[in-house]
């Protein structure tokens, strides 16, 4: 691992020719999805996986991304005609806490395979803050299957949750529709704190209730199943009070997350990003609320880009010698392939 600022490649100059080109990776609860850019970090092809990485004993499997990765950017290579790859940057979910084996092993694959010189290897809510806020002070919150704030004041990073979904990742994604699917199963039982609009939802999706536990506790990808039923808990979230009450306490969960890690002097940033956020005003509102209660003195401004577009911006300014967020040995690294 290099240090903050020895970012290792020199700069593509005017004369790199228009067969050089950059390696983007986001890899999250939901899939993967890559791009390669020209050396500037404009996107000149794409693709995607709906498979998530697997996560086994190891952490996360570094030879299940690249038996994903490799035929993918086979393809982008061809579609868009760069010839070689001058840098790559990935920002995968769980890297802080299960990414030995992917710190280990990723860059030397890259470099076997594709020739990538230098790669930058990031938590998913690293890309998540390069995208939404670039290099400035404040605090973001990523949250789809699962759920991480990251802050920092550009000295050195802050993260809080992000814990997975047994132990964390409270508001996410797999948190509501495990939150929304337990409120089906107590009115199917009888028992206080039910819905049967949720119950009602649940059979919709999944079948009869009693055959619930089958078709989640056997899943590799379960918090991507929790995660699907949370939009049924946002639709719900207008005409039933258990539903709308899961969604306040989902926002309470993200800002004090958020709070956790936002810088305490200034003015600093605030943004939202991940899918999570498509269900709109049953969650962005109590959000809002829970804000103006919990940090009053931050600014909360849309996200500029999501973390495959933080990706991008890491790898452009690492082939370019001008990435300037803070190095750190579980969030965010650069090493040689």
């Amino acid at each position: 691992m290099r240090g903050r600022n020895a970012v290792g490649p020199r700069p593509v100059g005017p004369g790199g020719g228009d067969t050089v080109g950059v390696l983007a990776v986001d890899s999250g609860g939901s899939g993967l999805r890559v791009v390669v850019a020209d050396a500037r970090g404009g996107a000149l092809a794409r693709r995607g996986s709906s498979e998530p990485v697997r996560t086994g004993a190891r952490g996360i499997d570094p030879g299940h991304l690249m038996e994903q990765l490799v035929p993918m950017v086979r393809v982008l290579l061809a579609e868009s005609g760069v010839t070689e790859l001058r840098a790559a940057a990935v920002g995968a979910a769980g890297l802080a806490s299960l990414g030995d084996a992917l710190r280990a092993e990723l860059p030397g694959a890259l470099g076997r395979e594709f020739g990538v010189p230098v790669v930058a290897l990031a938590a998913d809510a690293v890309t998540a803050y390069a995208g939404a806020l670039g290099a400035r002070p404040g605090a973001v919150v990523a949250a789809g299957t699962g759920l991480i704030a990251v802050g920092t004041d550009l000295d050195r990073w802050h993260r809080a949750d992000g814990w997975g979904h047994l132990l964390g990742d409270c508001g996410g994604g797999a948190w509501i529709g495990r939150a929304g699917l337990e409120a089906a199963v107590r009115a199917h039982d009888g028992r206080p704190r039910g819905s049967a609009a949720l119950l009602t939802c649940a059979e919709e999706q999944f079948g009869p209730v009693a055959g619930l536990p089958g078709k989640l506790y056997p899943r590799p990808d379960r918090p991507a199943v929790l995660a699907s039923f949370a939009p049924r808990v946002a639709a719900c979230a207008g005409h039933d009070p258990v539903a709308t009450g899961i969604l306040r306490a989902a926002a309470r969960h993200m800002v004090e997350s958020a709070a956790a890690v936002c810088p305490t002097g200034g003015e600093p940033r605030v943004a939202f990003t991940g899918g999570l956020f498509e269900m709109g005003e049953p969650l962005l509102v109590p959000v809002a609320e829970e804000l103006a209660i919990q940090l009053p003195h931050a600014r909360r401004v849309t996200a500029a880009g999501d973390p495959l577009a933080g990706a991008l911006r890491i790898v452009a300014d690492l082939a370019a010698g001008t990435l300037t967020l803070p190095g750190d040995a579980a969030m965010l690294s650069v090493m040689t392939g």
